[in-house]
């Protein structure tokens, strides 16, 4: 058995997972044991094909599993208008010549789980319906997991989809909701949340950003290259700061000794509000009684996060 740690990513690549992903294809103790696929940022057919074009681009053999291509039970709008239409910035980049596995991502998941249980780094980088799904056909998978990262939510409603909710939870609260539940210290289990409110506290200079794609080599080239849109939309709405969620939460499951400050408390996800449906609610004064089942991310070491980063673009 390797002594690397097995991280399986279950991801909606666009342009932030991308990031994310180089991220982790670059560490040195981690392996990646899968990617498991899901409609969010852009629908499942480009999704799938974008996380085998990153796979060839970073010389990765890591398999690649499609899972769902819809929410559990309500439609939900894409961010391709963040992304591009393809979730890589519509540059017609060639597609990868391997093709996905057969097997479903949520039963990979499971399947996974029990050959790595124990010690795999499960990191939900995108909408939570792959995950929902493999719960509800094993209930007892939180107990064979030794961490879940999760990049989602809005822990005191300023969400970027909504006035109160994230996109990642918003695309498909119900299964945030499955989630959340299955993962308690009860059943064995406890989220790790990077929410959308850590992530604009842990920006970084658009220039800086830039310097890096310009020093590194193919995998910068790259990314850059399918990363223009999203960032010429970022630098118009968010000013000089760019932020990149999947890429933050990479950076705690990777390197958890660089967290600085988290919080632990009762999170759960609304699904009925007219106003705030896919918000992620937190007991903060621990009011319901129930017990925490999120370790919510504060403050991660900024100059070992852009550290991470560039390491990854420069690499390859």
């Amino acid at each position: 058995m390797t002594s690397k740690i097995p991280l399986l990513i279950d991801t909606d690549p666009g342009v932030d997972d991308a990031l994310a992903l180089l991220m982790a294809f670059n560490d040195p103790h981690h392996e990646v044991v899968g990617l498991t696929i899901a409609a969010g940022n852009v629908g499942l057919e480009h999704t799938v094909r974008n996380a085998l074009k990153l796979c060839e681009v970073t010389g990765s053999d890591a398999p690649v599993f499609a899972g769902c291509a819809t929410p559990l039970l309500h439609p939900a709008l894409d961010a391709g208008f963040v992304h591009g239409r393809d979730g890589f910035g519509d540059v017609g980049y060639e597609p990868a010549a391997r093709r996905a596995e057969t097997e479903h991502a949520a039963l990979a998941i499971l399947r996974l789980s029990h050959v790595h249980a124990g010690r795999l780094l499960l990191v939900a980088l995108g909408p939570l319906t792959n995950l929902a799904l493999a719960l509800k056909l094993d209930p007892a998978l939180p107990q064979r997991i030794a961490r879940c990262v999760v990049m989602g939510g809005a822990v005191t409603g300023h969400g970027n989809m909504t006035a109160a909710a994230e996109f990642n939870i918003y695309f498909d609260p119900e299964a945030a909701h499955v989630v959340f539940d299955a993962f308690t210290p009860d059943k064995g289990g406890k989220i790790e949340l990077v929410d959308w409110e850590a992530v604009m506290r842990h920006g970084f200079r658009h220039d800086v950003f830039e310097r890096w794609l310009e020093s590194g080599g193919e995998r910068a080239r790259f990314y850059d290259v399918i990363s223009r849109k999203t960032r010429q939309w970022a630098g118009e709405r968010r000013g000089e700061n760019w932020h990149s969620a999947d890429a933050l939460a990479m950076a705690h499951a990777l390197e958890p000794g660089s967290t600085q400050e988290t919080v632990e408390r009762p999170l759960a996800i609304e699904l009925a509000g007219s106003h705030s449906r896919g918000a992620t609610v937190v007991d903060w004064r621990r009011e319901g009684g129930r017990p925490d089942n999120a370790t919510i991310l504060v403050h991660y070491d900024q100059a070992r996060f852009e550290a991470l980063l560039q390491a990854a673009l420069a690499a390859g």
